[in-house]
């Protein structure tokens, strides 16, 4: 090798090494929100990626054939849902949440036919949602409390970042890796990325309440969309949970942001006789048997919510 090519291989190590130290540190740091994060009137019309994540950004359209490339290995490795009555009911959804949100890429959701409690986002604006999720859902609001989340992993291109961050990993540790990366809520019947950090479920918190405000939706279902989906205990030992915040923490920031950034309203939509038809037929399917080794949905109390 000449000295020319290593000088090159030492710069490019060198700016991979500042970039990726920057980006981990930042983590620790509190979270400050633009003027324009803020603004629920400019949702659509901004940019919610800012400093140095926005260097991990692909094209939309290598983002989607990302997602593409995952489906396949999804079709081949789960079953998928292909019912009309439960797909185009759940596209209607997404897309009026879509509608009201910061993604620029269409979203589409993938329902997985196994009794795990579980919702994941992949590039390309792919959202798998298993039956588990959508049977123990008690209304359209905590429904589309877990389609916001994941639009706004979507909106702030959140697996695809993930994916760069175990590139630098990879870089610095000589660790092979092909694992596909799934942004997930839980355990999952998919793979979970080693570039998941904390903060990421915090900044989908933060555009996922919006979204959901924005679409009509009562915010008070987001938290407990958290509540049902992370009860998370400090005796946990799954390290897979440890990339996501202390749910009490998620909570009580997410309280003091409705605060903050959502006008209070008179009537906000909790649900719709659509999801009362959705939720009949889909009990009216053959039932599953229960998976080992699985997270089971706590249902929290109304002293538990407040």
């Amino acid at each position: 090798m000449s000295t020319k090519e290593s000088s090159r291989i030492l710069m490019m190590l060198f700016a991979a090494a500042l970039l990726f130290i920057s980006l981990f540190s930042a983590q620790a740091a509190a979270v400050k929100r633009s003027k324009s994060d803020r603004d629920i009137n400019a949702i659509g019309r901004r940019e919610i990626v800012h400093g140095n994540e926005r260097k991990l950004l692909t094209s939309t359209e290598k983002e989607r054939q990302l997602g593409a490339q995952y489906f396949v290995g999804v079709e081949h490795s789960a079953k998928v849902i292909t019912d009309h009555a439960i797909t185009d009911y759940l596209s209607e959804l997404v897309e009026k949440i879509e509608r009201n949100s910061d993604a620029q890429i269409p979203i589409r959701v993938v329902v997985l036919d196994n009794n795990t409690i579980s919702a994941c986002t992949s590039p390309g604006g792919y959202q798998y949602i298993t039956r588990g999720l959508l049977v123990h859902a008690q209304n359209e609001g905590d429904l589309a409390s877990v389609l916001a989340h994941g639009v706004a992993q979507t909106a702030l291109h959140i697996p695809t970042r993930q994916q760069w961050r175990q590139t630098l990993m990879m870089l610095f540790t000589s660790t092979p890796s092909t694992i596909p990366v799934f942004s997930c809520t839980s355990l999952s019947p998919l793979a979970l990325t080693s570039g998941m950090l904390p903060t990421d479920e915090l900044d989908a918190d933060y555009f996922g309440v919006q979204y959901l405000y924005k679409s009509g939706y009562d915010p008070e279902c987001y938290l407990r969309f958290v509540q049902q989906t992370w009860p998370l205990g400090p005796g946990l030992k799954n390290v897979a949970f440890n990339r996501f915040p202390p749910t009490l923490e998620r909570l009580n920031t997410l309280r003091r942001e409705i605060a903050d950034i959502l006008p209070s309203r008179k009537q906000s939509i909790e649900s719709t006789s659509a999801f009362e038809e959705f939720q009949l037929h889909l009990r009216n399917l053959p039932p599953l048997p229960p998976e080992p080794d699985q997270p089971v949905l706590l249902r929290p109390t109304s002293e538990q919510l407040h």
